[in-house]
C-alpha cells in the first residue's frame, strides 16, 4: 500500500513548497491586489457579454420573388405649395403610378415652417352653389350635375364634376392643362387664385409607397404628370411659372420596417437650390437585410447606401423635369444579422482564461520584481553602490 501511495506523489505535477521556504513580499502583495482587481473587472466585463445578446452577421443570396418594397419618407419643400407639389413612382417592369395619393399626407406650412393645415390630397373642389349642367342652364331640384371633360372624355356617358377630374381625363388622354381660365370647373372653384393664395408656402409630404421589389424611381416634382409620345412629362404650364423652388429637407427616407441598428444615410439631409431650375438625384443601392432577434422574431427589411447628383436643366422632359429623384436598384446579397446568446461553456472557458492569464502575467512580473530588489539588495551589501 505504501508503494502505490509513493507512485501516487511521483504523479504529482503540482509539487508543494515547503512554507518554511516562503517568502512574503510587500511588492508581492501589491501585484497580488492589483491583479485581483484586474481579474475582477475582467470578469464582470465577461460576464456581461455572457447576460446580453451577440449579433452574428451573415452575407446570403436573396432569394426572394414577388415581394413588395415599402418606401417610407418623410419631405419638407420650404418654398413649394401642396398644391403644386405631386409624387409619382414607375419601376423598370413598366408599372406606373402617377401622382400617387393613397397613404400619403400633405401639410401646408407657411415661410417659418409652422403648419397651416393638413390634408389628405391636393387643392380639393369646395361645393358650388347650383352648378353648371353640361349642356347649359342651373340645376333644379333633383337634377344631377355632370360637367364636361372638354374633349378628353372616354364615353359620351363620362362626366368631369370638378377641377381635378378634368386635369385627371386630360393626364389620362396624355395632354397638358395649359390655361385653367377656360375651364368652366376650374374657373369656379378659383384654381388659378387658389395657387396664388399658397405663393410662397411649403409642404411638408410623408407616408409611403408600396412599389415592386424591381430596379425603379419615385420622385418628387411640380405639376401632374402624364405619358406623351412614349415620355413622362409634367403638365408645368397650367401654372404659369417659369422655375420653381426645390429645396428640400429629408426628415426621413426608408426601405422597410425599422430594426436595432438600422442607419438610413438620407435622414436629415438639406439640399439648397442655387439655380433657378434643376434635378436632384439620389442614387441609392438596397440591400435586403433580415434581423432576427434573441426570442427569434423576424424583421425583413432593407439598408442602403446613397449617392447624390444635380444637373440644371429646362422645364420638359424626364432627363431635365425639375424635381427630387430617388433612383434605387436593389442588391442580389441578403444581410441577415441574428441575436444569440454566448454558450455557457464559452463564458467558463474565457473566465479560465482571464484567470490563467492574469495569474501567469502577474507571477512573472512578481518574480522580476523580486530578483531584481534581490539583485539590488546584494550589490549594496558588497559595497558597490558607495
Amino acid at each position: 500500500m505504501d508503494g502505490i501511495m509513493s507512485k501516487l506523489r511521483n504523479l504529482d505535477a503540482y509539487p508543494k513548497i515547503n512554507e518554511d521556504f516562503y517568502s512574503r513580499t510587500l511588492s508581492g502583495g501589491v501585484i497580488t491586489l492589483a491583479s485581483s482587481i484586474v481579474m475582477l473587472l475582467l470578469f464582470f466585463s465577461e460576464l456581461q457579454l455572457y447576460l446580453h445578446a451577440v449579433t452574428e452577421t451573415k452575407l446570403v443570396v436573396d432569394t426572394s420573388r414577388g415581394e413588395k418594397l415599402r418606401i417610407n419618407f418623410d419631405v419638407t419643400f420650404p418654398a413649394l405649395a401642396c398644391s403644386v407639389l405631386s409624387i409619382d413612382a414607375m419601376d423598370i417592369s413598366g408599372e406606373q403610378h402617377l401622382d400617387v395619393r393613397h397613404d400619403i399626407i400633405k401639410k401646408r406650412i407657411d415661410s417659418h415652417g409652422n403648419v397651416i393645415e393638413t390634408r389628405q390630397d391636393g387643392i380639393g373642389s369646395p361645393t358650388i352653389d347650383k352648378p353648371l349642367q353640361r349642356h347649359g342652364g342651373r340645376l333644379e331640384h333633383n337634377e344631377t350635375y355632370c360637367g364636361s371633360c372638354y374633349g378628353a372624355e372616354t364615353t359620351d356617358e363620362e362626366c368631369c364634376n370638378s377641377c381635378e377630374e378634368v386635369r385627371e381625363a386630360y393626364q389620362k388622354k396624355g395632354w397638358g392643362l395649359s390655361n385653367p381660365d377656360v375651364i368652366d370647373q376650374c374657373k369656379r372653384e378659383g384654381f388659378l387664385e387658389r395657387i396664388k393664395e399658397e405663393e410662397g408656402e411649403g409642404c411638408n409630404m410623408y407616408g409611403f409607397l408600396e412599389v415592386n421589389k424591381v430596379a425603379g424611381n419615385f420622385h418628387f416634382s411640380p405639376g401632374k404628370s402624364f405619358q406623351q409620345s412614349g415620355e413622362h412629362v409634367h403638365d408645368l404650364l397650367a401654372f404659369q411659372k417659369e422655375s420653381f423652388n426645390l429645396t428640400h429637407h429629408i426628415n426621413r427616407i426608408a426601405f422597410g420596417d425599422y430594426f436595432p441598428g438600422v442607419v438610413n444615410p438620407l435622414d436629415r439631409v438639406h439640399w439648397k437650390q442655387e439655380t433657378p431650375s434643376g434635378m436632384y438625384q439620389y442614387f441609392i443601392k438596397v440591400v435586403p437585410t433580415m434581423y432576427t432577434d434573441v426570442n427569434g422574431n423576424t424583421i425583413q427589411s432593407n439598408q442602403f447606401s446613397v449617392t447624390e447628383h444635380f444637373r440644371t436643366g429646362d422645364v420638359g422632359h424626364l432627363q431635365s423635369l425639375p424635381g427630387v429623384f430617388y433612383f434605387y436598384d436593389l442588391s442580389p446579397i441578403k444581410v441577415t444579422f441574428t441575436e444569440q446568446h454566448v454558450s455557457f461553456l464559452h463564458f467558463l472557458t474565457n473566465v479560465c482564461a482571464i484567470v490563467g492569464g492574469v495569474f501567469t502575467v502577474s507571477g512573472i512580473l512578481d518574480s522580476f520584481i523580486y530578483h531584481g530588489q534581490k539583485a539590488i539588495k546584494k550589490k549594496m551589501e558588497l559595497g558597490k553602490f558607495n
